[in-house]
């Protein structure tokens, strides 16, 4: 089993809770990034920092990333392109993306992103709080727990 995180945005307090579960289950980490970063001092993480880029980390993620393996990533262009590979796609706070909520999650995308570009909306998301923290990590057991029983041989 592995696990991609896309680190250049995700918060560290999700990324911290990725490596617990690691280490407990037995898993590799792979943190993704655009640009260098901290790596926690464990053998099961790695760390790939890719060239700079538009979308270099993204590309990356897409190009490694396996079915049955899980990604970490809030970008929902980036989880779009890695669902349709077969990959299990969760965001920080620990709402999980698939086919069915997709179109609805990139169609809010946009409205977002157009709201900006107009000068109609400011800032991004609220800060990374407890709430997030309780609701990824409990997500991420599911999903966890999920991909394993479905690469268990039968």
């Amino acid at each position: 089993m592995r696990v991609w995180i896309d680190a250049d945005a995700c918060p560290r307090g999700a990324k911290d809770q990725v490596v617990k579960f690691a280490l407990k289950r037995g898993f590799e980490v792979v943190l993704v990034a655009g640009q260098s970063q901290v790596r926690p001092a464990f053998a099961c993480v790695r760390l790939v920092v890719v060239p700079s880029g538009p979308d270099a980390a993204d590309d990356y993620l897409v190009e490694q990333a396996v079915p049955g393996q899980l990604a970490i990533c809030s970008d929902v262009p980036l989880a779009d392109r890695l669902l349709k590979k077969g990959v299990a796609v969760l965001d920080p706070r620990g709402r999980e993306f698939d086919e069915r909520n997709m179109g609805e999650r990139l169609a809010v995308r946009n409205l977002f992103s157009d709201l900006r570009d107009q000068g109609q909306m400011g800032g991004g998301q609220a800060a990374y709080g407890e709430r997030d923290r309780q609701a990824f990590a409990n997500a991420l057991d599911r999903i966890l727990t999920r991909l394993a029983s479905s690469a268990e041989p039968r």
